[in-house]
């Protein structure tokens, strides 16, 4: 007898779905244990790809030997039609067998085949199915929590979350109030969720043992409904009742902003507490690393390597910011200590970046006291391709540094190109090599070809800039940073290098005031821009401001370029000792300044 083309389809697939079936009708050899760790409000199971049996829901009835010969075919029949391209059918088969017997694994396997068939409120009925077959089951509950979010009927799930609440014991609300925050910020509308969210947590915000997690779930997802005041308010509440709770500082980290000046505070509170941990303080230090706060980010770093000096990324945050405010000796033992540290992190990957991170700021330390062979020696610890232009790039300025540029720019130009990021890194790592050698011409020459090929890249535009200047190119240097300014309205560093230049050779000081004005509105923390505001005062004969400004940067940043300037302002207010003092803390950092040799050598200072 010839098969139909439908029921051969059927045929030969039969063998794998009956086996795939034949596990519902496996009788239980003993009830089912109720779970002791339930996940709470889990994503829905996707379909299954392969022919194994669906897994067996946490509340399975016990019995499945009540999967009769009839029953037994109409499940096989409602695999056979789904995977045959009817899921209508095998939807209602698996749905129909479910009621009949109760079992869990069955309405499942019919909200899956619902959820692959994008019907939405065919898998909300057959979660509502489960629930009522099987009143107790939570996993039929945290579907249904699920589906309906994701059909944004976000004021239904009010009581089936406030169930899922009362049935997670206490001391996993924890856990369950981050996986709160998580679900429903896949809601569409944001405001909707935040709003049932605080009304089904009625309970927990008012317990003092669950308030300071229950109001960050709330303040996140206001944050994500773009209520950044309502956030920073759940964060101050969840505080209040719990000041040792990490949700409202870790919230409050995110809130960060000059716009909302009591959101640090909050963070600082938390960090004062006996139960503060060590990812809240680094977190911090990140947040105030990124604002340009480096003072700051290395005191908290410093309090927390004498607390946790086990913990290997603190040391390579402290060792990166005592390498940048020339803390060398400092520096060296913070990066050394975090390479004896990382060998017990257990990401091998994260390990691997972190050491080269390592290894390119210890070179850079040997390259800063001329110790060649020394830098040499860490740069080939490196061993991954993925930060081979790092690693080289440095190796060539080593070469260049002792003479060697032809050589330096052949292993630039060695270098595989399997990016587009990468041919940008080439490009900018030969161009500073020129730079560094003082071979401005070459250098501007190669960014001009450049920037043709893209007019609208502001990196190389303000670059190209910065290389006319040292070809006393002016007009050249002012045509492209307006350009820059043009295209760029939000870049800083055009308004403060124009307005620098202008300052630096006593022209336009008026306009030199307000271009740099403009780079501090952008950049309020930025050092260097303030450095620029105080040099223009000081041109313009506002000394007592002039040393005002330049006295905050270099204690934000003593960079030797800043103390210059605030030394030559000192030493014209007659404080000369003083300035011979900060000249000397500068050639400590870095001798061989331009801006600060070009200081010494005009006011005849030798130190």
């Amino acid at each position: 007898m010839t098969l139909p083309p439908r029921r051969l389809r059927l045929a030969a697939a039969a063998l794998p779905v009956f086996l795939a079936v034949a596990a519902y009708a496996q009788p239980a050899t003993a009830p089912a244990a109720a779970p002791t760790s339930p996940a709470p409000i889990v994503e829905p199971a996707r379909p299954p790809a392969t022919t194994a049996a669906p897994k067996v829901a946490e509340d399975a009835s016990p019995d499945q030997s009540a999967l009769t010969a009839q029953l037994f075919y109409e499940v096989l029949l409602g695999e056979l039609t789904t995977r045959s391209g009817e899921p209508g059918d095998g939807y209602a088969l698996m749905l129909d067998a479910g009621r009949k017997t109760g079992d869990s694994s069955l309405f499942q396997r019919a909200v899956e085949i619902a959820l692959q068939s994008r019907s939405g409120d065919a898998a909300l009925a057959a979660t509502r199915a489960w629930k009522q077959s099987v009143p107790t089951s939570r996993e039929a509950r945290r579907f249904e929590l699920q589906i309906l979010i994701a059909l944004n009927r976000i004021d239904e799930t009010v009581e089936p979350l406030r169930m899922e609440l009362a049935a997670t014991p206490l001391p996993e609300h924890p856990f369950l109030m981050a996986m709160i925050a998580r679900n429903y910020a896949r809601a569409p509308d944001k405001k909707a969720a935040a709003e049932v969210v605080e009304k089904a947590l009625a309970g927990d915000l008012k317990n003092p043992a669950t308030a300071g997690l229950a109001w960050t779930a709330v303040g996140r997802l206001r944050q994500l409904a773009g209520d950044s005041s309502g956030a920073l308010q759940a964060a101050i509440k969840g505080q209040e009742a719990d000041p040792s709770s990490d949700g409202p500082a870790v919230l409050a980290l995110e809130l960060i902003d000059p716009a909302q000046p009591l959101a640090e505070p909050i963070v600082k509170r938390y960090l004062a507490t006996p139960k503060a941990v060590p990812e809240v303080r680094m977190a911090y230090a990140r947040v105030l690393t990124e604002g340009r706060r480096y003072n700051e980010a290395t005191a908290e770093l410093a309090t927390l390597t004498s607390a946790r000096p086990d913990i290997p990324d603190p040391w390579l945050l402290l060792g990166s910011l005592q390498s940048q405010a020339r803390q060398d000796a400092a520096a060296e033992t913070s990066l050394k200590r975090y390479i004896e540290l990382s060998n017990g992190q257990r990401d091998a990957d994260e390990r691997k970046r972190g050491e080269t991170q390592a290894y390119l700021m210890l070179a850079q330390l040997a390259e800063r006291r001329k110790d060649f062979t020394g830098a040499e020696r860490w740069l080939t610890k490196i061993d991954s391709t993925d930060d081979m232009v790092a690693a080289q790039s440095r190796r060539a300025g080593l070469l260049a540094r002792q003479g060697k540029l032809p050589q330096a720019r052949e292993i630039i130009r060695a270098l595989p190109e399997l990016t587009a990021e990468d041919k940008q890194h080439k490009f900018m790592a030969e161009v500073q090599l020129l730079r560094d050698g003082k071979q401005f011409q070459a250098a501007y020459d190669m960014l001009a070809k450049a920037s043709a090929a893209e007019p609208e890249s502001s990196d190389l535009i303000y670059d190209q800039a910065m290389v006319a200047e040292k070809l006393n190119r002016l007009d050249d240097m002012e045509r492209l940073l307006r350009r820059l300014i043009v295209l760029k309205p939000e870049n800083q560093n055009a308004y403060n290098a124009l307005g620098y230049s202008f300052a630096d050779r006593r022209v336009r000081l008026d306009e030199a005031r307000t271009l740099i004005q403009k780079a501090v509105q952008l950049a309020p923390e930025d050092p260097f821009i303030a450095d620029s505001l105080g040099w223009v005062e000081f041109r313009l004969g506002n000394t007592v401001e002039a040393s005002r400004i330049l006295e905050a940067a270099y204690k934000q940043r003593p960079d030797p370029e800043i103390g210059a300037h605030y030394g030559e302002v000192l030493w014209h207010a007659g404080e000369k000792e003083r300035a011979v003092s900060i000249w000397k803390e500068a050639a400590l950092a870095d001798a061989e300044n331009e801006t600060l040799q070009e200081t010494l050598k005009r006011l005849r200072v030798k130190l």
